[in-house]
């Protein structure tokens, strides 16, 4: 396989996200049972993670896999240390460093960003999100959760809850959902509503979906609750912020209808949409969801690398 990036979710076809999901499977188990399998996979490589953007979960679950793997791992996590703030290009920042390393993991504050690295790069290119547009990897590791605890990616019916305007992790779950036979419900106000080019394509698609501004009363038949924040940093008004921001609070009360089944889903950080009385709920996946970010970023690294157990 020769050099192949994963910018968007579009960058996978359906036959490949799915081989994603058999291989963080078993990494999972080979984990499990000590990762002896895995370790030394990635003995002698290098990864660069450049993260033009504050990131907790994102970053370190990279490292964590990228060390479990065997590879090391260089870069920045502030830009402020970078020779970016002495003003050189992104162009000339990833032509740099992709002399240093066999892979490059970026997180940018700009859409599109990730995909001009790409073109630029030598070396593949993971984009670890790109202001509102895209986090591929976030999705991939959402779907081996709905794979882990629903048995199945076809035939369910998921609920997207908050800020579906400006959600990246919202935009890049649809599109793969959108691979498989799959009912989505959207909850947001009336000025975060799902951008019209994603329900656009469910339409292409002839998927269902429905919009709702209320959260409670409409848990029953359901899933996979996929709650997000609203983003501050996203929005250029500040009054708009304050307009939106606790919208929904999801309460432990509001799911003794649910499905027993039924999973909470979250990108995580969460600022108040999750109650801490839900933590403790059957329901609660959001924890367990973020462990699986490890195993799903070991399988899209030794993918791209083309490195096989």
């Amino acid at each position: 396989m020769g050099k192949k990036s994963l910018i968007s979710i579009t960058d996978f076809t359906k036959d490949e996200i799915l081989r994603i999901m058999e291989i963080a499977a078993e990494f999972e188990r080979d984990l499990a049972g000590g990762g002896v399998a895995s370790r030394g996979l990635l003995q002698g490589r290098v990864i660069s993670t450049l993260f033009f953007e504050p990131s907790t979960r994102t970053r370190l679950s990279f490292e964590s896999a990228i060390n479990r793997l065997g590879a090391r791992v260089i870069g920045f996590s502030d830009v402020a240390n970078t020779s970016v703030s002495k003003g050189e290009t992104l162009h000339d920042t990833i032509s740099v460093i992709s002399n240093y390393c066999d892979m490059i993991v970026m997180r940018h504050t700009l859409e599109g960003a990730a995909r001009y690295a790409s073109e630029v790069a030598r070396v593949p290119v993971v984009n670890a999100g790109d202001g509102a547009n895209q986090h591929p990897s976030q999705t991939l590791l959402d779907l081996y959760s709905i794979k882990k605890t629903q048995g199945r990616l076809d035939g369910l019916k998921v609920m997207m809850v908050g800020d579906l305007k400006y959600g990246r992790t919202v935009h890049s779950l649809l599109e793969a959902l959108s691979h498989f036979d799959t009912e989505f419900v959207f909850v947001s106000p009336s000025e975060l509503r799902m951008p019209v080019e994603y329900r656009t394509l469910l339409d292409k698609k002839g998927l269902k979906y429905s919009e709702l501004t209320e959260l409670d009363g409409h848990l029953d038949d359901i899933d996979i609750l996929y709650m997000t924040r609203i983003q501050k940093e996203r929005f250029n008004d500040p009054m708009e912020y304050e307009r939106v921001k606790n919208t929904y609070v999801l309460h432990a009360a509001m799911l003794s209808g649910s499905r027993e089944t039924m999973k909470i889903l979250h990108p995580l950080p969460r600022v108040g949409e999750i109650a801490a009385d839900v933590d403790d709920s059957p329901h609660a996946y959001y924890f367990s969801q973020v462990e699986n970010g490890v195993y799903a970023r070991m399988a899209i690294i030794c993918y791209l690398l083309d490195v096989k157990k």
